[in-house]
C-alpha cells in the first residue's frame, strides 16, 4: 500500500507545475498543505541537486508518510510545505538545501547528513 502511495505521489509530482516557475527555472515538484498556493508560501524545505546525480535523498513526515526516497538529477528541485520534516542526504555535498527560505550550510562531499526541519 505504501509503495502505491509513493508511486502515485511521484507520478503526480511529474505533472505538477508551480505557478512561480519561469521558462528558465529548474524542474520542480511540490507538496503543499492547506489552501494557500505554493507561490505565497516559503517551503519548509527546498532541495536542489547540483551534481550529475545526487544519491539517495529521503524526505519524510516524522512518524508518517515518506514523501521522497530516491536519487535526483542535476537541476532537479523539490519543495515541501509540511510543518515538520525529517531529511536524510546520502551525499550532502551534492545538494543545496534551503530551510524556511534560509540556505543551509553546504555539506562535505561524500558526507551523510540527517536533520529535522520545523516550520515554526
Amino acid at each position: 500500500m505504501t509503495l502505491l502511495v509513493i508511486g502515485g505521489r511521484a507520478l503526480l509530482d511529474l505533472f505538477d507545475t508551480p505557478p512561480e516557475r519561469g521558462p528558465s527555472a529548474a524542474p520542480a515538484s511540490s507538496t503543499a498543505t492547506g489552501p494557500a498556493s505554493a507561490a505565497a508560501q516559503v517551503p519548509t524545505v527546498r532541495i536542489e541537486c547540483l551534481a550529475e546525480t545526487c544519491p539517495l535523498v529521503t524526505v519524510r513526515v516524522p512518524g508518517g508518510d515518506v514523501l521522497q526516497h530516491r536519487e535526483m538529477s542535476r537541476g532537479e528541485e523539490v519543495r515541501y510545505f509540511e510543518p515538520e520534516l525529517d531529511v536524510v542526504l546520502s551525499d550532502a555535498g551534492t545538494v543545496r538545501v534551503t530551510e524556511k527560505g534560509t540556505p543551509r550550510a553546504p555539506g562535505a562531499p561524500g558526507a551523510r547528513a540527517a536533520f529535522t526541519v520545523h516550520d515554526d
